[in-house]
């Protein structure tokens, strides 16, 4: 955390307007008569254009994409070879190992095809695969990752979800270490070129803020449908977080180490390999864990352009509306994820054993699990072609929890219907009907306006060019209505969700009790894939904007609670115990000091929040809602590449502009309310 400086008493004791909140006040309420009366007025001066963009000003940027992409992928030659080739020598490249894991994991060994495919060698055994992965949990820590690796693995089979999350299984074995390694490369250099770091990372904060399904269109147009390119577009989306950590950690190390090194006489490749990145090897295995956890979601979303496993069967649970078996399949993912998340959490923490590394005898006796592990693969195998079970765990003895969620959500209608619909018409009527007419009602130039002079506010010239400019680049593709659309749905969703989150991150950080519970729930609700979302509040509010808002708050909630609770944790406790001395009551505390002091982190909250809403705002198109994310989902059915990137830009163009905007105002209230250090 950093530190604090003293900080003046009139500041803790109320939140002081900037100077221009009358402007800004004044404007809101221009802005609000404009959009009440926006289509008369309009009307009476013959400024329709005003309101709806004129369609003879659009730019066909969608038709310019397309036809690049067409002859990229009919015309384009690198003189030996075409782009058509390339892209096929790529995926030919990926498929080699993506057979073989399947094969070890799901498939088996094959020969022949069709009706005449003969299978020669099964794949590992659900008991090879279980105790495996528990004799690793083992060796990156203790019996207690052992048990827990071990009995994720074992749930899977018992609850029947086995021979789907070996699908899922065998892609983030290909995608994680390619996109690993790409990251790494691009970051190291990076790291030692400058420029490339600076020519990255803008490209880098534009792949984190495009939408998923914004990454399926142009991929399914290149390499076409099925698992190639399902993996190809989940290495591609869960590679920058692996350059960005790969940079930094390299740049943390401690300059002593560098010195050491230098003074030993290492050449470049041996201070890179032999130094650096062993020195910064826990923050590079925080980078795997990430792009372990990306893949995980992408691969959820890939299942749309032919993936398989428990993303299909999440996707076509969706489409039948089958929440049991959606459920089953969700829960299915997210005991894959905590499995694979805690196992790379402890391989990033472990340290190098170099006293078993020197020990001597023989190689059963250095490396004891991986040959309890061969061993019992060879056992399986051979007990596998006498005793099914053992090979295949039994469908007899499989658990389903299918019914007891289908019961449970038709409990729920049944008894609750006329509860939760009044509800519903409520927030519809009173909260996000007027939200929709006010955004909808902005005529775009005003719009425009109001992005410069909000940019202009926090950051003067360059922030204002920017978020002009972002806004220009939507109302000239003709997307303006629907953007509103989305900014609506964002809008209320956050709004929504920081209203709870943020007293439930307060709650956490001043009860220990509160805090551990809220973290079961946050945690939860966080490892839960996006698809999963929607399948209850569907069966609960059937389709439209209200049900996709349900579905955005419970998945955008925990960033609001999680820096919200970190913001009040992290408060000087002298400036507390200032409070309590001086006569302040509870409320007080927390009006007048902790809530101004946890604002900055409450910020970089909302603008968390903001982005994983529009993030599932493309995903809930799924359930009718008319806006950017629609735009994405229609052009991925129709595979229209410049549709869908145009579309994928937009939403990554309100990300941006919320992103820089509340950072800066983040940045403002750190200043303002006395920190420095490196936030500041």
């Amino acid at each position: 955390m950093s530190a604090v400086t003293p900080v003046p008493a009139d500041r803790l004791s109320r939140f002081s307007l900037s100077p221009t909140a009358g402007a800004w006040v004044a404007l809101l309420g221009v802005t609000m008569l404009l959009s009440h009366f926006s289509r008369d007025l309009a009307k009476a001066l013959d400024m329709r254009w005003a309101i709806r963009f004129p369609s003879g000003w659009k730019v066909p940027m969608a038709d310019w994409v397309s036809a690049a992409m067409k002859w990229l992928v009919e015309e384009a030659t690198f003189g030996l070879f075409t782009f058509t080739q390339m892209t096929r020598f790529i995926a030919w490249l990926i498929e080699r190992p993506y057979e073989l894991a399947l094969a070890a994991l799901s498939s088996g060994w094959v020969q022949g095809f069709g009706a005449d495919a003969v299978q020669w060698l099964p794949p590992l055994s659900w008991i090879a695969v279980t105790v495996s992965l528990a004799l690793l949990g083992h060796y990156v820590r203790d019996w207690k990752l052992a048990a827990l690796a071990g009995g994720a693995f074992l749930y899977l089979a018992v609850f029947g979800q086995w021979d789907s999350a070996m699908v899922t299984l065998a892609s983030i074995a290909i995608a994680v270490p390619l996109g690993v390694a790409g990251g790494l490369a691009l970051g190291i250099t990076a790291f030692r070129h400058r420029w490339l770091e600076r020519l990255i990372m803008p490209v880098l904060d534009l792949m984190q803020t495009i939408p998923i399904f914004a990454y399926l269109v142009p991929i399914l147009f290149l390499f076409g449908f099925g698992p190639v390119a399902a993996l190809i577009a989940t290495i591609i989306y869960a590679m920058p977080p692996m350059v960005r950590i790969t940079t930094l950690s390299l740049r943390g190390v401690d300059p002593e180490i560098v010195d050491f090194g230098t003074m030993a006489g290492c050449t470049r490749r041996q201070m890179m390999w032999r130094v650096l990145i062993p020195s910064a090897r826990p923050g590079l295995m925080v980078g795997v864990n990430q792009v372990i956890m990306l893949s995980l979601n992408m691969v959820i979303i890939a299942s749309m352009i032919g993936a398989g496993g428990l993303g299909f069967d999440v996707l076509a649970s969706l489409r039948r509306l089958d929440i049991g078996a959606g459920l089953e399949a969700g829960i299915a993912i997210v005991v894959l994820a905590i499995a694979l998340d805690r196992l790379s959490q402890g391989l990033a923490k472990r340290r190098p054993d170099h006293h078993a590394a020197q020990a001597s005898g023989n190689l059963l006796r250095r490396h004891p699990r991986a040959a309890i592990a061969a061993a019992i693969v060879l056992a399986t195998f051979a007990l596998g072609r006498f005793i099914p079970a053992v090979q295949t765990y039994p469908e007899a003895l499989a658990i389903t929890t299918g019914p007891f969620w289908a019961g449970m959500v038709e409990w729920l209608n049944v008894n609750l219907f006329d509860t939760l619909e009044a509800i519903k018409t409520a927030l519809l009527t009173w909260f996000l009907l007027p939200i929709k007419r006010f955004l909808l009602g902005i005529p775009w130039p005003w719009g425009i306006l109001l992005c410069a002079l909000a940019g202009w506010h926090f950051g003067r010239w360059k922030l204002a060019l920017l978020c002009a400019t972002l806004a220009a680049f939507i109302a000239v593709n003709g997307l303006w209505a629907k953007a509103m659309t989305t900014v609506y749905l964002c809008g209320a969703s956050v709004i929504i969700a920081t209203a709870i989150g943020v007293p439930l991150g307060i709650w956490a950080a001043l009860s220990e009790r509160a805090g551990k519970v809220i973290g079961v729930f946050i945690d939860t609700l966080q490892t839960l894939p996006s698809f999963v979302y929607l399948i209850p509040v569907v069966m609960l509010f059937r389709v439209g904007d209200f049900t996709a808002m349900i579905a955005v708050v419970l998945y955008a909630l925990a960033p609001a609670v999680r820096y919200a609770a970190h913001g009040v944790r992290m408060i000087d406790r002298q400036l507390i115990e200032a409070g309590i001395v001086s006569g302040c009551t509870p409320r007080q505390l927390l009006t007048r000091i902790r809530l101004p002091l946890a604002l900055p982190e409450i910020l970089l909250g909302l603008n968390q929040t903001i982005m994983l809403a529009l993030s599932m705002l493309v995903i809930t198109a799924l359930v009718g809602t008319r806006d950017l994310g629609q735009e994405v989902y229609i052009a991925l059915t129709k595979a229209d590449t410049g549709r869908g990137i145009v579309a994928g830009l937009s939403v990554a163009f309100i990300a941006i502009i919320a992103d820089r905007l509340i950072s800066a105002s983040a940045r403002a209230a750190r200043k303002r309310y006395g920190f420095v250090g490196e936030h500041g």
